[in-house]
């Protein structure tokens, strides 16, 4: 199916179509359609990211400034982790899938068979660009797919050895890595694809989504938002503070599900700046700009982005930077109302606004004034306030008790609400996102009842009385 453009192009976009058009001849011969070949195709996957371990974790350093530890902990293991929990669940997963069937349709069977979409475009961001590139193209293995796979040129070491990597396993009409920069995702999104993963931001995301629906596209968007961390005076502040600022500053807060502010009950407020510092002196130090084990900010447009909102700030903790290291010092600000320009955008970057309240009602009227966060995080021993934020703040997902780890869990769908995203991956989450659900009535040929069929005379109380049962 070669896909047409009008105008001339170039012979980057002509050998871009090239590919993609083998990619569709590929998955229209069937091949990757027999679980066996998934499951080659993951374990392959598997054993290319081990031997390439050590790469991608120098790559993650180069890039972004992670200690191997992190880099593992939050990229590579959490890699590992859904291959093994796809590996194992695969065959159920893809199984036909038995419905009722009503008594009308007697004598009939229905099913429901889990399909491939066909070629998939993953499009990966910067900030986790190993497991937000792998984690979706494992469920589009897993689901029987093709994948065309464009990561961030921001990352650009980290694109190198994910390219490198996918290259040696997987033939380009299977598996093919884009390069390049906002060019060639518009040049791509310009093509016809069978459905679309997007992670990135809020603004881009509208960009992906109106490209789609040229073609009618289905896509997944994971985007972002200003995740809200809620605190209540009824909770142990010491271990609140620990997880508040360890999710916080994970990659130098450059993560989507990043507390963004903090929401805590004014008699609370003190305490909480206090053992928000404490943990961070005993995270990285007196001088974190210094520690080996802190992140950078990815490059110098996030970095003047980011000092301009702490210039507009009022800074209870940190503040430093170093514009030769690309890093920012993990910095808690006193924020006042939502006109403060540290509420007016996504901060991703480590800086955390910290507003007192009165109540959970203040607290839910600032929620409520803002775009539907991608998490929530709630700390308090209040079994009803846990009911009540469960019940009435609509967000991605929510974490009680702890920040971010929640992503982690593959068992655990994970995607935004509103602005924050459409759809949601990871684990069985995911290989429905890649696949169709088919339905599929078996019926036989007798017998065949002549009820349903013309002239109606009469027949409509025995009708009603069948499509009661």
């Amino acid at each position: 199916m070669l896909l047409c453009h009008g105008g001339g192009m170039t012979g980057k976009e002509e050998c871009m179509m090239r590919d993609i058009d083998r990619m569709h001849h590929f998955f229209a011969s069937g091949r990757t359609l027999p679980l066996s070949f998934r499951r080659r195709q993951l374990l392959q996957l598997r054993s290319a990211v081990q031997t390439h371990e050590t790469l991608l974790m120098k790559a993650l350093a180069r890039d972004l400034g992670k200690a191997a530890f992190e880099a593992y902990e939050t990229e590579i293991g959490i890699v590992y982790r859904e291959l093994d929990h796809t590996l194992r669940h695969l065959e159920k997963w893809a199984r036909p899938r038995s419905v009722p069937t009503p008594p009308m349709h007697f004598p009939a069977r229905s099913m429901v068979l889990p399909r491939p979409m066909g070629v998939a475009l993953i499009m990966a961001p910067w900030n986790y660009p190993v497991q937000l590139t792998l984690v979706p193209l494992i469920a589009a293995i897993a689901a029987g797919n093709c994948a065309a796979v464009k990561p961030s040129r921001y990352c650009a070491h980290t694109a190198d050895v994910l390219a490198f990597l996918l290259t040696s396993i997987y033939p380009p009409y299977y598996v093919k890595v884009f390069r390049g920069g906002s060019e060639m995702n518009k040049a791509l999104l310009a093509e016809q694809f069978d459905t679309i993963f997007f992670t990135g931001s809020t603004h881009v995301g509208r960009e992906v989504l109106r490209a789609a629906s040229a073609h009618l596209t289905p896509v997944t968007l994971e985007l972002g938002g200003k995740s809200p961390c809620i605190v209540g005076a009824c909770t142990d502040l010491e271990v609140a503070a620990r997880r508040i600022i360890w999710g916080k500053l994970l990659n130098a807060g450059q993560t989507c599900v990043a507390p963004d502010y903090v929401l805590v009950k004014r008699e609370a407020f003190h305490p909480l700046i206090t053992q928000m510092r404490r943990a961070i002196r005993s995270f990285y130090g007196d001088c974190p700009l210094q520690n080996p084990e802190y992140p950078k900010i990815i490059n110098q447009k996030h970095y003047d982005r980011l000092t301009r909102l702490l210039k507009a700030s009022e800074i209870l903790s940190g503040g430093g930077t170093d514009s030769t290291l690309l890093k920012i010092e993990p910095t808690l600000v006193r924020a006042y109302s939502l006109e403060d320009a540290v509420m007016q955008e996504e901060i991703f970057g480590p800086i955390l606004p910290v507003i007192p309240v009165d109540s959970f009602a203040d607290a839910e009227e600032i929620i409520r004034a803002l775009p539907k966060p991608l998490a929530l995080y709630l700390f308090t021993d209040h079994h009803a306030l846990r009911r009540r934020v469960l019940c009435t703040i609509p967000s991605g997902g929510v974490c009680v008790g702890d920040t971010v780890v929640h992503l982690a869990n593959s068992s655990l769908p994970f995607g935004g609400v509103g602005e924050s995203g459409m759809g949601s991956y990871h684990g069985k989450k995911g290989f429905d996102a890649f696949s169709h659900e088919k339905s599929v009535m078996y019926r036989g040929a007798w017998p065949d009842i002549a009820f349903r069929y013309p002239p109606y005379g009469g027949k409509l109380s025995g009708l009603k009385k069948l499509m009661k049962l």
